[in-house]
């Protein structure tokens, strides 16, 4: 049982309710502790708080919940922060979606253009973060849900003293949606995957303990003509019989693309533009939560369900419990133990979790086929964490043309114009001029 003091950022967004419901159930590993939610809405703040207060009391184990709009004062001799924000709400993802379809470019949350714009808002708020963490609690540690998260975990690590583990389900998720494709179940899998975030790759994959790139075969045979098949789990079994590596279904994005793209101009909404419509109704079920005496969260009326963050939650958990959990965890590829890619590079990769720390665990070389696209992500992500920490118009536009969705340069300066423009508000005047 770890008695901590955390903060919450991101206390009161769309996934605040379902992450305190799954932090709360998680109340005996924390028995004692202080969560503080720190948000910029102070109404929705509140009905979070409210939510919050009611689930701790009735759990029993004597969590308290408190809130504020003051950053710093809230991370005040904090032991642990959860980030998960997303500057410009809802109405930035969809910029970051329409925006480079217009330009003939993949419009995505955490990849391409789309991605990269998330990333220098995301980085310019967490550079406030880390300056009040060293002001008031230098020893905190950040577990960070915030996307893209290679990205602001690369910066920390590059530019501060300040400890950040990252977090994704990818390298738990993305396997299944393979084997399920090719009809095999998932729990009879052994599948590792590494590489960076929402790009990686699996170097092993196993069966019954065997080799399952057979089986995957056979089953691409069988459904690649299979009307029935979701065509992301087709792509992703697609690519993995050709690859010789189970994929991120991320990777759609670059081995279809033009596919992809077509998907996208067709399609009369983005993917932001769809969950708009749906976050009216969540904050309605969470006002009416709020006031209820008992609280009962609907998986059906929350966002993203009731046990958001939890692999956050998990990694936090092993680390104050020193439990020495094995889980999937974004940071830096110390003593460059996944082999390939720098040291300072901040990769995904599993590791066991206690009170010192995250350990890579012993990794293999991702397969040759797949590498150079990784690295080529990963040398990316490296360009996009230092141009917006500290860089200029023109270091971004390196960056920017250095991912593989971007084809020319005139694109990328024609996109960052026109994307920097719309996204002024949040964004430092270094990367406006």
């Amino acid at each position: 049982m770890a008695r901590i003091k955390m903060a919450y950022i991101g206390g009161g967004s769309s996934r605040a309710a379902g992450t305190m419901a799954s932090f709360l159930w998680h109340g005996p590993e924390f028995a004692g502790s202080e969560v503080v939610l720190i948000d910029k809405d102070p109404e929705r703040l509140e009905t979070v708080l409210k939510i919050a207060k009611k689930l701790a009391a009735e759990g029993g184990d004597g969590i308290t919940v408190t809130a504020t709009t003051d950053q710093r004062a809230g991370l005040a001799d904090v032991d642990a922060v959860l980030t998960s924000y997303r500057p410009g709400n809802f109405a930035a993802r969809a910029l970051d979606e329409r925006i480079p379809i217009k330009h003939g470019v993949i419009g995505q949350e955490t990849q391409g253009p789309g991605g990269f714009f998330m990333a220098l808002r995301s980085i310019n708020d967490m550079r406030t973060i880390t300056d009040d963490l060293q002001a008031v609690a230098p020893d905190a540690v950040i577990f960070n849900y915030t996307n893209p998260v290679n990205i602001v975990s690369q910066a920390v690590a590059d530019h501060t003293p300040v400890p950040i583990y990252s977090m994704c389900e990818g390298p738990i998720v993305f396997p299944p949606v393979v084997l399920r494709a090719a009809g095999l179940d998932p729990e009879r899998a052994k599948v590792t995957m590494a590489g960076v975030n929402h790009n990686c790759w699996s170097y092993e994959h196993l069966y019954d303990g065997e080799d399952v790139m057979p089986l995957l075969d056979a089953a691409w045979e069988r459904r690649k003509d299979d009307p029935t098949l979701d065509p992301n789990s087709k792509r992703a079994l697609h690519l993995a019989v050709v690859m010789r590596s189970i994929p991120s279904d991320y990777f759609n994005y670059y081995y279809f693309r033009n596919e992809v793209f077509r998907d996208q101009q067709a399609a009369p909404r983005t993917r932001s533009e769809v969950i708009m419509d749906a976050v009216p109704g969540y904050w309605d079920h969470y006002r009416e939560q709020a006031e209820s005496s008992h609280p009962h969260l609907d998986p059906a009326r929350s966002r993203g369900g009731i046990h958001e963050l939890e692999l956050a939650i998990d990694v936090m958990s092993a680390y104050y419990n020193d439990t020495g959990a094995r889980l999937p965890v974004n940071l830096p590829n110390v003593d460059n133990a996944l082999p390939g890619f720098d040291a300072e590079t901040v990769v995904e990769v599993y590791c066991s979790v206690d009170r010192k720390g995250c350990h890579i665990e012993p990794q293999q070389p991702l397969p040759l086929a797949v590498r150079g696209i990784t690295r080529q992500l990963a040398d990316y992500q490296m360009l996009v964490a230092k141009a917006a920490w500290e860089g200029t118009r023109a270091d971004a536009i390196r960056a920017l043309v250095a991912n593989p969705l971007v084809p020319d340069l005139s694109i990328a300066e024609n996109l960052y114009d026109e994307m920097a423009a719309a996204h002024a508000a949040y964004l430092p005047e270094r990367l406006l001029q």
